[in-house]
């Protein structure tokens, strides 16, 4: 697998990137997988649902909005968080996008204890939590099995734009990250090389 960290980018221009990849391993199956780690400006973004409810107020979000092909409701991008962008061939690991979620959420509790967070996964729902509040959101898509889009995982700073939506389309939910959590301030680089030097499916 290549991993690629990416710094802070543009949501358009990372999504740009992705469907390059997309494209080549579909063009030639040998492409090697690719994981792309990155932090975003500040965006929200939407899965293709015709229920927009988790928006709240779209004409008064304080980032730009941005419509894309994974599955899911609303969610929050910006700096602090660590996106990472898997880009696997599922079609030599069974073509099932349960076991893809659950494999990414479990990998996901991994990091979040190594850095001193005890989370878990809950039943019937998406993501990685601490207790009640959650730490890592996830939304995939695929194009022929390949896979794209991915994880999103809350390392440090300001949680404030999350209040402008409903996070995941969940009422009621509390988002949180690893700052938070454990009480100190883990680089978003540090966690990057950490996924990067552990990632695996």
């Amino acid at each position: 697998m290549t991993t690629r960290w990416l710094g802070r980018v543009g949501y358009a221009e990372a999504l740009a990137l992705q469907e390059q990849i997309v494209a080549e391993k579909i063009a030639n199956p040998a492409q090697p997988d690719t994981l792309l780690l990155l932090e975003h400006e500040p965006v929200y973004t939407i899965g293709r649902t015709p229920d927009r409810t988790s928006l709240r107020e779209p004409e008064s979000l304080p980032h730009p909005l941005v419509t894309i092909s994974r599955g899911g409701q609303a969610t929050y991008h910006g700096p602090g968080q660590l996106v990472g962008y898997p880009i696997l061939d599922l079609n030599r690991r069974g073509r099932d996008l349960h076991v893809y979620l659950r494999a990414l959420e479990e990998f996901l509790v991994g990091v979040c204890v190594h850095f001193g967070v005890a989370a878990q996964r809950r039943e019937g729902l998406t993501g990685v939590w601490v207790g009640e509040r959650k730490i890592a959101s996830i939304g995939v898509g695929v194009r022929r099995w390949i896979s794209l889009h991915g994880f999103a995982l809350n390392v440090c700073g300001d949680l404030s734009a999350f209040q402008q939506i409903t996070p995941c389309g969940i009422a009621g939910v509390e988002m949180t990250n690893l700052e938070r959590e454990c009480g100190r301030a883990n680089p978003v680089e540090e966690v990057a090389t950490f996924i990067a030097e552990t990632f695996s499916f």
